[in-house]
């Protein structure tokens, strides 16, 4: 067999050569962590010796080496001594987001990363509660609601966004994940159904597959889920509860109009439905926008998540709930959270209190603003998308299924999702892709990646 003739020779894993970029280790490292977190190479799949690796792409040993050994330091593969390396088990699942390189040569267009550009306030924050003498009282388990006056800042930070509830029925939670796990486990049944839009937030669809509740997904338009449809749905088959992502859906960028969160809110209280309401970007919506909950008094479970907001880091999310779902609520806590962080929950509302939280939202928008600008040079914007969207939900004109799709973006440079991530169910035509604006490191970087979405990627197809 002639060197570097590899066309009839089985290995477990093959890049193409000619779409390597330089630095060659760093780009080998991001095509295999590409490949593994994306489930294209199994758990305990015996990569191919590094040797042989480096043959067949006609590079230096130590350049395997190299990308290997990033690889390795993320845990998405491990060697074994005398037997070779292997693709780590649950490595798909040990990052949700990879670490940003510096030298990276692909654009990061996937991960909605928050703008966490006004850490620096936070951090002068935590140094500020480092120095007050009551920091011990912050680390214990006194508290598993939230301490009074958190809530009382949560319940502030909420009516800042129109929500207003009582302070006994707010709680503190360790983040909106662990808030949607909360009210999914406490007021949910295996077996139960949930109407959400057709495309809705990925980790959502996981959540309710692993507590085996049926997702039922409901047709959309520019003004969000259709309210007709929904109770058509109601009507035919029995539904228990309802997941909305309102002030921003994700991912399709849109806002919910007002008068079809009234529409949406009729079918609710006609049908007694659980109202999941996850407005992690209330800070992005219009200003006298009422939250969907404000029309269901009696049953719904409304989640604001810091993590966009504010700082993704501490995970700090309030939930506010109908008197109705308050002991299930508060059982739920005590049994799956014992404590959320009080330390996390103080810094949180010294930034409310102080006003800073308020700075920082601003900063957000200004920067989400500028974003957006950047964007709507290249594609167009349809109505009723949030103007200050982290992200945009573009249509390709034809289907291809998310492996052809994101392996022929990434090998232009660019890493974005396509709408197969995100549908409840995966007969659709149409097909999208989801472009985070947030998590280039500037704006030249959101230039290139648009640039090559324009001319090389959607074009190509």
């Amino acid at each position: 067999m002639p060197v570097n003739s590899f066309e009839n020779y089985y290995m477990s894993w093959k890049p193409e050569r000619s779409k390597l970029r330089t630095p060659f280790y760093r780009s080998i490292a991001s095509f295999l962590e590409y490949d593994i977190i994306n489930g294209y190479l199994k758990p305990d799949t015996k990569l191919p010796p590094q040797r042989e690796l480096a043959d067949f792409l006609d590079v230096n040993l130590s350049t395997i080496t190299r990308a290997f050994k990033i690889c390795e330091m993320k845990g998405l593969i491990y060697a074994v001594t005398g037997r070779g390396t292997f693709v780590a088990s649950g490595a798909e699942f040990a990052i949700t987001k990879a670490e940003r390189d510096e030298n990276s040569p692909i654009i990061e267009m996937g991960i909605v990363e928050p703008l966490d550009t006004c850490n620096d306030v936070v951090a002068e924050t935590i140094k500020n509660i480092v120095r007050k003498d009551y920091l011990e009282k912050l680390l214990d388990y006194s508290n598993p609601l939230g301490m009074p006056y958190h809530r009382m800042a949560a319940k502030q930070w909420m009516n800042h966004f129109n929500m207003d509830e009582k302070i006994e029925n707010i709680s503190i939670t360790s983040g909106g994940q662990n808030s949607l796990s909360l009210i999914l486990m406490s007021l949910f049944n295996p077996g139960d159904k949930i109407a959400v839009d057709k495309y809705t937030y990925p980790n959502f669809i996981e959540l309710a597959s692993m507590l085996n509740i049926s997702l039922i997904p409901i047709e959309s338009d520019i003004f969000g889920m259709s309210a007709e449809v929904l109770e058509m749905v109601c009507k035919a088959s029995g539904i228990q509860g309802i997941y909305l992502v309102p002030s921003c859906s994700n991912p399709t960028a849109i806002t919910m109009s007002m008068e079809r969160r009234e529409q949406i809110a009729y079918v609710i209280n006609s049908y007694n439905l659980i109202l999941v309401e996850d407005d992690i970007f209330s800070f992005l919506a219009p200003e006298h926008y009422l939250p969907v909950s404000h029309y269901v008094p009696d049953h719904y479970v409304y989640s604001l998540s810091i993590s966009k907001s504010l700082s993704s880091g501490l995970r700090v999310g309030f939930i506010a709930y109908a008197e109705r779902f308050a002991e299930k609520i508060k059982h739920g806590i005590y049994n799956i959270n014992i404590k959320t962080s009080s330390l996390n929950a103080e810094i949180i509302t010294e930034l409310i209190n102080s006003g800073s939280a308020f700075d920082i939202i601003r900063k957000k928008k200004q920067i989400a603003e500028e974003r957006n600008a950047i964007y709507k040079n290249y594609f167009e914007v349809n109505k009723n998308e949030n103007p200050l969207s982290f992200f945009r939900w573009l249509p390709i004109e034809k289907k291809y299924d998310s492996f052809y799709f994101e392996k022929n973006a990434i090998e232009k440079g660019v890493h974005v999702y396509h709408s197969d991530r995100f549908s409840v169910k995966k007969e659709d035509s149409q097909a999208y892709i989801r472009i985070s604006l947030t998590s280039v490191k500037n704006t030249e970087e959101l230039e290139m990646g648009l640039k090559i979405l324009k001319e090389a990627v959607v074009k190509d197809l």
